[in-house]
């Protein structure tokens, strides 16, 4: 069996990885929360919504900084979150701008 070289290995970036998962993996959850809370069932003004929509963040924002340290480096780990934050609230603009 063959060993990993340096450049296949995860890098323990564990300063890097774990600022960028709670500051990107924040704003990727308050993204999608916000997708589901304006153009989810019942619209913004469902009853219940707000309460459920703060409780679901944290069931997303916690995977988010767990599997960030599965990145190689805390740079993919950062660039793959900014550009899923890019997709998100693009969708939500989009979504927002067609009404």
């Amino acid at each position: 069996m063959a060993r990993l070289t340096q450049a296949e290995k995860i890098q323990p970036h564990w300063w890097r990885k774990s600022l960028t998962a709670s500051l990107l993996g924040l704003s990727l959850s308050y993204g999608v929360i916000a997708v589901f809370a304006w153009f989810g069932p019942g619209g913004i003004d469902a009853p219940m919504k707000v309460q459920m929509n703060m409780w679901l963040i944290s069931f997303i924002w916690l995977p988010v900084i767990a599997f960030s340290f599965l990145f190689k480096t805390a740079t993919s780990a950062f660039g793959y979150l900014m550009s899923a934050n890019f997709v998100i609230y693009s969708l939500f603009a989009a979504l927002w701008w067609f009404k």
